[in-house]
């Protein structure tokens, strides 16, 4: 604009001054075909990563992943579980006088509406209940559709709309919205969405987030007077009027061009979303068959936990299961750029959890997905595994992890993959980048410091220990001695390098040993001052603790009753053990600043951590290896999982709920469902049921705990001067 018209503009009122931008977007969008003004919009984030429900078809042919928070549909993903291609799509009711929009002026339920599929219902109405919408969700077994059944009871003169915000290509800007042939369709260069109704669209608008977009115009308005036919490359909001609002289904479709996905949608809708439905829980209830039956107190979430890892594998990259379908605390998250990963990402650590968990339950075939992913997709040439990665194998973090890079060679065992090309293509590498870089860590499974972990070490003897076995098998006995060698080697000094005497935790029990956190320089005792990161504080590494030495148990490499397991374990229940009103729960370690802030904000690079779930699980796991009784863990993992079943990352861990209304004991702003913690919960229901650690590898236990002769376990006979069974 010129200076003159600035001028002119600024000797208004300032009432005035507002409405005159309003009144030229209404102008603008009467005169048809008009496109909308004032883009990109308001910078893009993600949304909060506590989700309630999430879903998808079993089959490999419909790539569309969906998830559901605060009575809204939130993140879809496609053709990958690793890209998001929306932020949210919910509803507003307008009686000409008022407006209530979905997410911030309703009342929400969430219902599962069967045990045995990933089938959900969110009913949203207004406090005084003149109004109620109630949506049901699936995805098209057969196409790149998400469907949403929709029930409106209210007044007949109410007005219901749907505000659908895309975010094509995992990014929030650069998306570009139309109205074409009764659908809403947005594009980019790789992918298009395409929303239609089966009941009609009675009017449509395309506008920019905070500038001209459906929530502004019903805000200010209470209906449509921004009707812009396009929006182009920005942060877009696209917004229809419901032409018969009674009973309904919207279709969302994918695809890579907008025709594509304008097909995908109407194919889906003259299924009809009854018919879609049936198949859809017909998919899970088969796939449930095949997994083992547990007790009827557990069965519910077991089931619903083998459903959500199981969902959490794509379909083109297969056995790649991320971490979760969510990004932590992403309302605060920009996705101005492609490259936020958030937990939609695949970690090694995550994957053998989430393989371990299916495997002992049942399904032994998307383990074996997830170990052939491991080899073939993520698998460095040096043998080594990236700290996470894309699903395509692409790095995103690219720290050193040792006990990612020691778990394939375990899930291999357990799974009997020890063929030759196995070894020779695959373990040979990972074995030799182990003994190589081992047993030091540049990060540890926190993914923070480096040095000499417990878990890490636990990772490390176990996967030598099968590597070693498994070139035994295919005759490379020198290389099956230099891997029991080093395994031997560092299990016999596991004490020395992690076990501090001089601490100060415990009490009296510090003098007895206890195991630390993370040593430096396989000194326990040197005081050196660690950097816990996260905001965390420096401290002496003596009094950092975790729980991660139980990993020494569950891999079979020290014995439950074992004194510094014992004394350790002491010391944790005094430092990191909290008591939630569902049962335990605890820390990663004291000092933990991966959480959010004091006042409950959301983690921007420092906060307190919280508790996590999977510690009571491995506590259970404990408890059975100890043969004493895990239930009270069962039950305190089951309680931790939110209305729909999906347990988190973090549980909030005092009474004070701050601003947030965090509730003690229940999820926070970090990610739910983890599918760590699923598996978790997975794994120690079948331990208990079957008194034993269950995906415990067990030559490893027999090699260390039983002392079993290393020929009858398929191991080379070492000289009588090596390692701890000596």
């Amino acid at each position: 604009m010129g200076g003159a018209h600035r001028a002119g503009m600024a000797a208004l009122p300032f009432c005035l001054l507002l409405m005159a931008p309003l009144a030229a977007h209404g102008q603008a969008a009467q005169r048809g075909g008009a496109s909308a003004p004032g883009g990109p919009g308001n910078l893009p984030t993600w949304t909060p990563a506590s989700k309630d429900g999430i879903g998808t078809s079993i089959t490999t042919q419909s790539k569309v992943w969906f998830t559901l928070e605060g009575g809204i549909l939130t993140e879809v993903y496609y053709p990958r579980v690793d890209t998001a291609d929306v932020r949210t799509l919910e509803f507003a009711v307008s009686d000409g006088k008022h407006v209530w929009i979905e997410s911030r002026d309703m009342r929400h339920k969430l219902v599962r509406l069967d045990d045995r599929s990933l089938l959900f219902r969110q009913i949203s109405s207004d406090r005084a209940a003149h109004f109620t919408i109630t949506k049901t969700y699936a995805t098209d077994p057969e196409r790149n559709t998400l469907l949403i059944d929709v029930r409106f009871s209210a007044p007949a003169s109410d007005a219901l709309y749907v505000l659908y915000h895309p975010a094509l290509e995992n990014s929030g800007y650069g998306n570009t919205g139309f109205s074409e042939a009764g659908a809403l369709v947005a594009r980019k260069a790789r992918a298009a969405s395409a929303l239609v109704c089966s009941s009609g669209f009675a009017e449509t608008a395309n506008g920019f987030d905070g500038v001209n977009d459906g929530y502004t115009d019903l805000m200010l308005h209470r209906r449509l007077m921004w009707r812009y036919a396009r929006a182009a490359d920005g942060n877009v909001v696209q917004t229809a009027r419901i032409a018969s609002p009674a009973h309904f289904t919207l279709a969302l479709g994918f695809g890579k061009t907008p025709e594509r996905a304008i097909a995908a949608a109407r194919g889906s809708l003259a299924r009809g979303f009854a018919a879609i439905r049936t198949q859809y829980d017909a998919g899970w209830a088969h796939y449930l068959e095949r997994l083992i039956r547990v007790s009827p107190a557990y069965e519910r979430e077991f089931e619903l936990a083998a459903m959500v890892i199981r969902a959490s594998e794509d379909k083109t990259y297969r056995g790649a299961i991320i971490a979760s379908m969510s990004i932590p605390w992403g309302y605060a998250v920009s996705s101005a750029k492609p490259t936020v990963g958030g937990y939609h990402l695949v970690w090694a650590r995550d994957l053998y959890e989430a393989a371990t968990s299916l495997m002992v339950a049942g399904d032994v075939k998307t383990a074996r997905r997830a170990l052939d992913y491991l080899y073939n997709v993520q698998q460095e040439p040096n043998g080594s595994f990236p700290q996470n990665s894309w699903l395509d194998g692409k790095p995103y973090w690219t720290a050193q992890q040792m006990d990612q890079d020691s778990y394939p060679m375990i899930l291999a065992w357990q799974l009997g993959e020890t063929d030759r090309t196995t070894w020779e293509k695959h373990v040979r590498p990972e074995a030799d980048y182990v003994l190589e870089h081992g047993p030091a860590t540049q990060e540890d499974r926190w993914e923070e410091v480096s040095g000499y972990s417990p878990s890490t070490m636990a990772a490390e003897i176990a996967g030598l220990v099968c590597a070693s076995a498994i070139a035994q098998k295919n005759g490379a006995t020198a290389d099956a001695r230099k891997y029991l060698e080093t395994a031997d080697d560092w299990a016999s000094h596991l004490e020395k390098w992690l076990v501090t005497t001089t601490g100060d935790l415990g009490g009296p029990l510090a003098k007895r040993g206890y195991y630390i956190r993370i040593d430096n320089n396989t000194n326990p005792n040197d005081g050196y001052r660690l950097d816990v990161h996260n905001g965390g504080g420096m401290w002496d590494e003596r009094n950092v603790v975790d729980q991660g030495f139980l990993e020494l148990v569950r891999l079979g490499i020290r014995p439950a009753d074992n004194p510094i397991i014992e004394n350790s374990l002491r010391v944790i229940d005094e430092t990191i053990r909290v008591e939630t009103p569902y049962g335990p729960c605890f820390h990663r370690y004291n000092h933990d600043g991966y959480g959010e802030t004091f006042f409950g904000g959301p983690w921007i690079g420092q906060g307190i951590g919280r508790v996590w779930p999977i510690f009571t699980g491995e506590r259970g796991e404990y408890e059975v290896a100890l043969g004493a009784n895990p239930t009270p863990y069962i039950e305190a993992m089951l309680h931790f999982a939110n209305d729909g079943g999906m347990i988190p990352e973090q549980v909030w861990d005092r009474a004070d709920p701050t601003s947030y209304n965090f509730v003690f004991g229940k999820g926070t702003g970090s990610a739910t469902p983890l599918v760590w913690s699923m598996a978790q919960f997975m794994r120690l229901v079948v331990d208990a049921q079957e008194k034993r650690i269950a995906e415990q590898p067990a030559i490893v236990a027999r090699y260390f705990l039983d002392h079993a002769p290393a020929a009858s376990l398929g191991l080379p006979t070492l000289g009588s001067g090596s390692g701890t069974r000596r």
